[in-house]
């Protein structure tokens, strides 16, 4: 009879008991698009824009700026406010549905710019959510002990997949990046993530083609398209719910909360959502959306830049953060500010 040994346990790094944020940077690219200028192609005006939507500019990148070099700036910004040096960097994560190559990724090519070559890097696709994404799997590696300082990034040049004379998103779309750095914390300054997705409504939000036909024959560039008022009535019927869940996973009450940053999507939206949930006339909310449109992944972080630099965002406050987007793909959480 063999006797076989015992097996050998696995090991596994020493997790702690929570992550942080521990920075914030972001760029915003130089050129200021005011509503005038994407009104024409679409036979509109500024008061049908902002009317419909709350904006009333929004900034494009220039042929230099790009996903991976706005990424990059936002993220030495981060690092610099967080005081952690490139090479403690374990990974970097960055949201992104604007990149346009689909290899090499983004993160890794983001990582060797800010000085963390050796990081761990990846791209999540979860469209206006993926901030929300990349937030939640950095702080599930911090906490686990797989990583002690994560970059997350979100970053977007949605002007490169928005048709300017498609009338339902022309106005909407605007580019920019947001990073934030996470680090070990003696206690949780990242609520449980809410998430999830309706993949079955998909094309409410989505190309309307595939790359292969632009390829394989003439055909116009593949552009995001979206049924607005669909959209619209999902979200303010949809986004409460999940935002009141996410408050609920971290044990909080609508009056804990210092901020609400929601994706900007759109003005509307967002009032609608802040009414629904009853904040309480201390809680500030979030609109960049009217200087800067919807910046997709990095709408969340840019948002907060905006109240901080404003200096409405108390240090050690919580936010509700929610993202929502196209797949459908939505996730939330609360944050303790840094």
């Amino acid at each position: 009879m063999t006797i076989l040994p015992a097996p050998t346990r696995l090991r596994t790094a020493p997790a702690v008991d929570g992550a942080r944020i521990l920075g914030l940077g972001t760029y915003r690219p130089s050129t200021v698009v005011d509503n005038a200028q994407v009104a024409g192609p679409i036979d509109s005006s500024d008061e049908w824009i902002r009317r419909r939507s709350g904006i009333a500019s929004r900034r494009f990148a220039g042929p230099d700026e790009t996903v991976v070099s706005m990424a990059s700036e936002s993220a030495v910004k981060a690092l610099a406010a967080a005081g952690i040096a490139p090479e403690a960097v374990d990974a970097v994560l960055v949201a992104s549905m604007s990149h346009l190559e689909q290899a090499p990724a983004a993160a890794p090519r983001i990582a060797h710019l800010i000085g963390a070559g050796t990081a761990g890097a990846a791209d999540v696709g979860a469209a206006c959510a993926g901030f929300c994404y990349v937030l939640a799997l950095g702080d599930a590696l911090v906490r686990s002990g797989a990583a002690r300082h994560v970059v997350v990034i979100g970053a977007e040049k949605m002007s490169d997949i928005v048709d300017p004379t498609d009338r339902g998103t022309a106005f909407l779309f605007g580019d920019g990046a947001g990073a934030v750095v996470l680090g070990p914390s003696d206690r949780p300054g990242i609520g449980p993530p809410v998430w999830g997705a309706e993949g079955d409504r998909h094309r409410m939000i989505a190309h309307d083609r595939s790359w292969l036909e632009a390829r394989d024959r003439p055909a116009p560039w593949p552009a995001l398209r979206m049924a607005g008022p669909e959209v619209f009535r999902w979200a303010t019927g949809s986004v409460p719910g999940i935002a009141r869940r996410a408050l609920e996973a971290a044990g909080l009450e609508p009056g804990d909360l210092a901020a609400f940053i929601p994706h900007q999507a759109n003005a509307r939206i967002i009032d609608a959502v802040a009414r629904s949930l009853g904040l309480p006339p201390h809680v500030v909310v979030a609109r960049d959306v009217v200087t800067s449109a919807n910046t997709s992944a990095a709408s969340i972080p840019l948002a907060m830049d905006s109240l901080a630099s404003r200096g409405e965002l108390p240090s050690g406050g919580k936010a509700l953060l929610v993202g929502f987007g196209a797949g459908l793909v939505y996730a939330a959480q609360v944050v303790e500010l840094p």
